[in-house]
């Protein structure tokens, strides 16, 4: 039996003015490269769960076009999507099944709208993937599988989760490798899609098991880029600590997400540059402390942190580490002065990079249960619009074509090449400034 876990990889954006701005603005240009170079590490870690009597293969699929023709020859296939791309998922997992052909969906959409996915079907994972894995397979093999697995009732412990199949990739295909170290996050934004909502709860992986991965990585590249697929990778900062200890004799250099409360804590940031860390992506959300109000739902964290958001990136930033602040606009607290006012801090921040997206409702956050009674939602179950690109909601106090407009024009200033090239010349003079006061104390 030949099992072939399928990747839909890549940026999707409906809006065809929006691709087409985006090809001149680098930050978005940048990111959609990286982010289409990422192997899908739910997958591979699949894969190493599969028995050795299944023979299997990892496919990526930038797209699921009905033209192209089928990857294969399968006896079933594993589908994992996100909203984006679940509509070609299903496509694709339609001509599976008339070729005959399993076709087994899973990941956050479907964790999300299971009833819907099981359509479109043989079965369906809800939850995290690696508890019932192995009865998947059993039932496979067996020829009886059933409609649905459901794995929410089993929290897995990431110290009995294996070391991905890194080697079913191609080396030159991809120019960064992803490494989980942990899932969840203390914070519970309205707006988050991610692992949260597959399994409750924060949960590390054992140190030296995230060791034993990069090695695996190292195995097969020299020089390897890590990006730690974590919701919050410091959210811990003992952890964090250990963590970074750890990875530093390894030699590579890294990217992770984490949150402002990273610049707290001196011993951690004095770590980071040492042990290769490149550039760590922080939630800011917004400069206005009026906007955060409920962005947080456990605790309006956020909100009250805005205060410290300046010198909190100025302190990263002089550790050598670059900040990437990502900002979400369309906030029911948002007005269309708030683009200005964004444009305003940014341009004192120093930030090295920019992200800016659009407030998404993506199925199963508190978000879409409460645009959805409030009957904002101008494209309900339109899933490929879940881009946090596109607008699929009508914003609280402006119009959508006031957002998407907002969108665009702040996008034209942050990521023009004068801009760019300002921001970034600035931090390394920076850092150049900070080496000479250094040398004369």
């Amino acid at each position: 039996m030949k099992l072939g876990f399928l990747a839909l990889s890549g940026i999707r954006v409906v809006d065809a003015e929006l691709m087409e701005i985006g090809v001149n603005l680098p930050g978005f240009v940048e990111r959609s490269k990286v982010i289409a170079s990422l192997p899908s590490l739910g997958l591979l870690t699949l894969a190493a769960l599969t028995p050795d009597t299944i023979e299997v293969e990892y496919v990526e699929l930038p797209d699921a076009a009905k033209g192209r023709d089928l990857p294969g020859p399968f006896d079933a296939v594993a589908i994992s999507s996100l909203s984006a791309t679940i509509l070609e998922a299903y496509e694709l997992a339609a001509r599976y099944r008339a070729a005959g052909v399993k076709v087994i969906l899973g990941g956050l959409h479907v964790t999300s709208c299971p009833r819907e996915a099981t359509q479109h079907a043989d079965a369906i994972v809800v939850g995290e993937g690696e508890p019932l894995w192995p009865e998947v397979m059993k039932d496979l093999e067996a020829g009886c599988l059933k409609a649905v697995y459901d794995a929410r009732g089993h929290l897995y412990d990431l110290a009995e989760a294996p070391i991905p199949r890194f080697d079913l990739l191609d080396p030159d295909r991809y120019n960064r490798l992803t490494v989980q170290t942990q899932r969840g996050c203390p914070w519970n934004c309205e707006f988050c899609a991610s692992s949260i909502r597959l399994a409750p709860g924060f949960r590390p992986k054992p140190i030296d098991k995230v060791v034993a991965e990069i090695r695996a990585i190292q195995a097969v590249w020299d020089q390897p880029f890590i990006e730690f697929a974590d919701d919050n990778t410091f959210a811990n900062k003992r952890r964090g600590r250990d963590l970074v200890e750890a990875i530093r004799p390894l030699g590579i250099r890294w990217f992770t997400e984490t949150d402002i409360s990273l610049a707290d804590d001196p011993e951690l940031l004095a770590a980071l540059k040492p042990a290769g860390c490149a550039q760590v992506l922080v939630g800011l959300e917004s400069p206005d402390n009026r906007e955060l109000q409920g962005v947080e739902l456990k605790q309006n964290w956020k909100q009250r942190r805005q205060e410290s958001y300046l010198a909190a990136i100025s302190r990263i930033q002089d550790a050598g580490v670059t900040v990437n602040g990502c900002f979400v606009l369309g906030l029911d607290t948002q007005t269309v002065e708030s683009f200005d006012r964004l444009w305003e801090f940014i341009e004192r921040s120093g930030l090295y990079e920019i992200q800016l997206t659009v407030m998404t409702p993506f199925p199963g956050t508190p978000l879409y249960q409460r645009l959805e009674r409030e009957g904002r939602l101008t494209h309900p179950e339109a899933w490929d619009r879940c881009t946090l690109f596109d607008i699929n909601f009508q914003p609280a106090r402006m119009r959508v074509e006031d957002l998407r407009r907002g969108l665009v024009q702040l996008s034209e200033r942050v990521y023009s090449a004068e801009f760019t090239e300002r921001r970034r010349r600035n931090f390394f003079l920076r850092q150049k400034a900070l080496r000479r006061e250094l040398r004369s104390a």
